[in-house]
């Protein structure tokens, strides 16, 4: 099968932004006056993958409704804020790993975060030159399965694979009918994937070693 396009999930797969995004939960919890346990960077990456209020109403479930509104509400802003403030980690290998990459294949991003968010990602790390196109949930309202749809219909992509870390990516996939690439360093684990990886080196040099070429 020839591969004209890799399709990257954001947060797991490319960089971490949860040690930011715990500081910005921390700060809105304290603005107002919310009693609520310090939440840390791992809280952050076990709901991290699904729509941003998701995140917020399964981390919070024992505050009340309005109190949980309020965290949807603010931490959608202040995500951003911090991010802009601490930046994220780039993973080892993605950006040398993206430039390889982008001489053999189109390269694009389907998201579950918030609007703005992959732009922001895309300015910070100076990759906006690798990738041709991005959609997330905030834009749409919609799952990453129709997202990932979107991207695939309006690029006329033929034969792209989905890469990400987490049962949603892999989900998304499969509702577009396209193989599944799994980084096994991102936040959670994922069943028969068709493709695994421990390192963002390693995915380069399979999709870099295989007869696919780019369309």
């Amino acid at each position: 099968m020839a591969f004209d396009a890799l399709v990257f999930d954001l947060d797991g797969t490319l960089w971490d932004t949860c040690p930011a995004c715990a500081v910005a939960w921390n700060e809105v919890l304290a603005r107002h006056s919310i009693e609520y346990r310090r939440i840390e960077p791992d809280d952050v990456r076990k709901v991290t993958g699904r729509p941003h209020e998701e995140c917020i109403r399964l981390t919070f479930a024992d505050l009340s409704p309005s109190q949980i509104q309020i965290l949807v509400d603010d931490t959608t802003v202040e995500d951003g804020v911090a991010i802009e403030r601490l930046g994220g980690e780039i993973y080892e290998g993605v950006e040398a790993g993206l430039r390889i990459l982008s001489e053999k294949y189109r390269l694009f991003i389907v998201s579950n975060c918030q609007s703005g968010y992959i732009e922001t990602f895309l300015r910070l790390s100076g990759f906006g030159k690798f990738f041709d196109d991005f959609e997330c949930w905030g834009n749409t309202g919609c799952p990453k399965s129709e997202n990932l749809r979107r991207v695939i219909e309006r690029n006329k992509l033929v034969s792209p694979v989905m890469v990400g870390d987490t049962p949603g990516d892999q989900k998304a996939a499969i509702d577009c009918g396209i193989p599944f690439a799994f980084v096994s360093y991102g936040f959670q684990s994922c069943d028969a994937p068709e493709f695994s990886f421990d390192s963002f080196g390693g995915l380069v040099s399979q999709f870099m070693s295989s007869q696919e070429t780019r369309l």
